[in-house]
């Protein structure tokens, strides 16, 4: 690839959510990277060490990839991500072997990379302008020579360590009894400076006044501090007064503050009862909250604070657009559609009522009223307690009786006329015509046998 960004870096503010931070440079090895937390309050650095902090993604894509962390970093800490690359050579060329183009390019990519952040490093140090000049930026005082002090210029403006940094001399007079170098601290014992402590700003030499700016500054003035004090004493002794006429003040707030005990003990009532009540509507919309748990994508499994569901409570299953009530071991509908209900008066059936293979309506239980559509012989069928007649399409009535039966059956027609069956034979009375009786019924013969061994008549009704 070519190498046509010189990005090495990429920071970052942590905000204790975030895990995922993206570095923007192409790495060849996880360990390219060097991941760091600044604390941006001490300036404290922490260098994160790989897989305990964090884990690397992207390793050779050129566009780079992700630092992922275990723990987000949190708010008040800056993320940094730099590029590390090893300062070694590891790609081995074979004489007169087939020249490795893409091996090849890495090696020129990874020397670009390492050029890129030695210029990165550059770029942070001190260093001069372009057109300024300095003989020589080397010094050679060990480290205990140059404990304690300043690194500076000296009156060549080359690099050198300077005096201690304000070491204290002791006392000395308004004018100095003895040589003193630059940053020394010195405090006066004349009585016009009388604890005033000086700074040399240079070098000074023996006999040069404190008050000589030239070579001294005062840092801690403490006459100015002393007529402070004094001025302080009279302010006390005014305070005094005041305080004074304060106590009498104080009588005067005392019966102020009697009245305003009476108020608060009438407020504290108040607060009182506002808590009471305060107490009750949470109490109650606790109560609520947990017998309606709201709108909800599915059956939920706890209630809205976590605890174990009980029978009685309610939500809205949003997805399915309908309530929902818990029975105490599963959650159902909490209402059905009127449509698919049956109306007491004037009600349409739609669909089939199915007794067997047959389409019936049953009322009661096996002795009761029984209506059968029979879809193999396409008949209407009434059945009750043991008996069943037919009525055919043609229009004819059959009466079945079950066999071995010994009592009496009354089919009754046109109001109180009446066609009486009994069980020695069959009577035919009132308004009723035949085809295959007569009289009383008594030469009545060859009567067709049901499926079941039972006596069957048919009857054409008039």
């Amino acid at each position: 690839m070519t190498v046509s960004s010189t990005n090495t870096r990429n920071s970052y503010s942590g905000n204790g959510s975030t895990t995922v931070f993206a570095y923007t440079f192409k790495i060849f090895d996880d360990d390219d990277i060097a991941v760091i937390l600044r604390d941006d309050a001490t300036a404290a650095e922490s260098t994160q060490t790989k897989t305990t902090h964090y884990t690397v993604s992207g390793v050779g894509d050129a566009g780079g990839g992700n630092i992922t962390f275990g723990t987000a970093p949190a708010s008040g800490k800056t993320v940094v991500l730099i590029r590390s690359t090893p300062l070694t050579q590891i790609t081995d060329y074979t004489p007169n072997d087939p020249f490795p183009a893409e091996s090849h390019e890495n090696a020129l990519d990874k020397l670009t990379f390492i050029t890129q952040e030695l210029q990165e490093e550059i770029g942070r140090a001190v260093k001069l302008s372009k057109t300024n000049e300095i003989a020589t930026a080397e010094f050679t005082v060990g480290a205990s020579a140059r404990a304690n002090k300043v690194l500076g210029f000296d009156g060549s403006g080359d690099l050198t360590v300077l005096q201690e940094i304000g070491i204290f001399r002791g006392t000395d007079a308004t004018v100095t009894t003895v040589d003193y170098d630059a940053r020394d601290l010195v405090k006066s014992t004349t009585t016009a400076q009388l604890n005033n402590v000086y700074i040399a700003l240079q070098d000074s030499p023996t006999g040069t006044a404190l008050t000589n700016t030239t070579y001294w500054a005062l840092i801690v003035d403490a006459v100015s501090a002393a007529a402070s004090a004094s001025a302080a004493a009279s302010s006390a002794s005014a305070a005094s007064t005041s305080e004074t006429n304060a106590s009498n003040s104080e009588s005067a707030a005392a019966t102020s503050a009697s009245a305003a005990s009476t108020s608060a003990t009438a407020a504290a009532n108040s607060a009182t009862a506002a808590q009471t009540a305060e107490a009750n509507t949470l109490a109650a919309y606790d109560n609520f909250d947990d017998r309606y748990l709201g709108a909800k994508a599915s059956d939920p499994a706890t209630d809205n604070d976590g605890d174990a569901l009980v029978a009685g409570m309610l939500y809205f299953n949003s997805t399915d657009g309908a309530m929902k009530v818990y029975t105490g071991t599963a959650w159902v509908a909490a209402y059905i559609s009127g449509g698919s209900v049956l109306s007491l008066s004037g009600g349409t059936m739609t669909g089939d009522i199915v007794y067997g293979d047959d389409v019936a309506a049953v009322f009661g239980d096996d002795s009761d009223l029984t209506i059968v559509h029979d879809s193999g012989s396409n008949n209407n069928i009434f059945k009750a307690d043991g008996y069943a007649f037919r009525s055919k399409a043609n229009s004819n009535l059959t009466m079945e009786m079950s066999p071995g039966a010994t009592k009496s059956v009354t089919l009754y027609h046109q109001g109180s006329e009446k066609l009486a069956v009994r069980a020695g034979g069959i009577l035919v009375t009132g308004g009723v015509s035949a085809t295959s009786v007569s009289g009383d019924g008594s030469g009545l013969t060859n009567l067709p046998a049901t499926g079941d061994g039972g006596i069957a008549m048919a009857i054409a009704l008039g």
